[in-house]
């Protein structure tokens, strides 16, 4: 039989401070047990991995410590595998199946009926429907509360283990954006340059990233999203790459404008504008200051360039260990935003201007981590303009 959480990714001790710090949020909002929907919390309470997730599956903590797992059949090895979990429960496959009744039984065991019960209801793992069908088999059984965020407040602040780990994907993003300087070139395929980055990454023990690459030459160098279809740079054109390293499924990001043949003057302006925009929100994100000081700072200086109407609304986001189809973690950084810096934290800072009516993008990112007196920039590369 294969032992149980053999191919965890941190100590017994660290899995039991996880745990202690939940317990006791749980305590404070007087919740008998959570009811978790998220792969991120399962992860980072348990070491449980998987995509299991796109079908029914719940884990539950009980406010006594109790835990366990209501998944299918083909994730009963991999929780015993991956994670600390050993009560695990099954549900079949079935014209009839219920999973929601079968949560409730599960509960039942657990002595939840007549409790409080906090629900991940903002979960990509819990659907709409499924979400209904859980509060009619619930109905009646134990007051539900929203839980959505009680195990991602924890996860922001990274304790040193994660951050051995968010360090190591960022070696791996350099590691790419080297990979796709080299590639690039007039007449380069962008699928040859997709290919390289993502090998780089990959031939360093890292992980599939949580979302796609985002890659856009010519008119698509204006797109934040990835989107299919491939072609070949033009003798003068303009690349977009927003893109992850990823390893034990935490992320560091990277985003570069690279600029093939003759530039357009505007263009070189519009890098200068983002650099500084860029060092200016990493300096805004201190220990004990509002985050949505680093949006301020960078919309300052892109508006006094002259670029308020092509920037965005939002200059950047939390990482950490997230699963698809998401990278993005909570918070974001936007204006107004009360969520106050602290050490440990992870944020990807990136800095977008697209001026859609003369058809030039510019972007620069990178990810860095707050410490005790200042943001550290994890990425050993520099932001000067690439040219080819």
């Amino acid at each position: 039989m294969i032992p149980q959480g053999l191919h965890t990714h941190f100590t017994a001790d660290e899995f039991a401070a996880r745990k202690a710090a939940t317990l006791a949020a749980m305590h404070a909002r007087g919740l008998h047990a959570l009811l978790m929907f998220r792969q991120e919390s399962m992860y980072w309470l348990t070491g449980y991995d998987t995509f299991g997730y796109v079908y029914f599956q719940c884990m539950v903590l009980t406010a006594n410590g109790d835990l366990a797992l209501l998944t299918r059949a083909p994730d009963r090895l991999q929780a015993r595998f991956t994670s600390i979990v050993e009560n695990v429960r099954i549900w079949v496959d079935s014209p009839e199946a219920a999973p929601a009744n079968d949560l409730r039984t599960l509960l039942a065991d657990l002595h939840c009926a007549g409790h409080r019960l906090g629900v991940e209801w903002d979960s990509y793992g819990l659907t709409a429907r499924n979400g209904q069908r859980l509060t009619a088999a619930l109905e009646g059984f134990a007051t539900l509360d929203d839980g959505s965020d009680l195990i991602t407040r924890l996860r922001l602040i990274k304790s040193p283990a994660e951050i051995t780990y968010v360090r190591r994907a960022a070696t791996l993003a350099d590691a790419a954006l080297h990979a796709a300087e080299t590639a690039t070139r007039p007449g380069a395929f962008e699928g040859d340059i997709l290919a390289d980055m993502q090998a780089a990454v990959f031939r360093g023990g890292g992980d599939d990233p949580a979302n796609e690459y985002i890659i856009g030459s010519g008119p698509g160098a204006l797109m934040c999203r990835y989107f299919t279809g491939r072609r070949n740079l033009d003798p003068t054109d303009q690349l977009t790459l927003e893109f992850a390293g990823a390893y034990r499924h935490y992320h560091a990001c990277l985003m570069r404008t690279f600029l093939i043949g003759e530039a357009d003057p505007r263009l070189l302006a519009m890098h200068a504008a983002c650099a500084e925009a860029l060092l200016a929100a990493e300096a805004a994100l201190r220990p004990g200051e509002p985050l949505g000081d680093a949006f301020n700072a960078h919309a300052r200086v892109l508006d006094k360039a002259g670029l308020r109407p092509h920037r965005l609304n939002a200059c950047g986001y939390s990482l950490g260990t997230t699963f698809a189809p998401n990278w993005m973690d909570w918070p974001m950084l936007y204006q107004g935003q009360p969520v106050i810096a602290a050490p440990g934290m992870v944020f990807f800072v990136h800095i977008i201007v697209f001026n859609a009516e003369a058809n030039l993008a510019m972007t620069l990112g990178r990810t860095c981590l707050v410490t005790n007196n200042t943001a550290e920039i994890l990425s050993q590369g520099d932001i000067g303009l690439v040219r080819r």
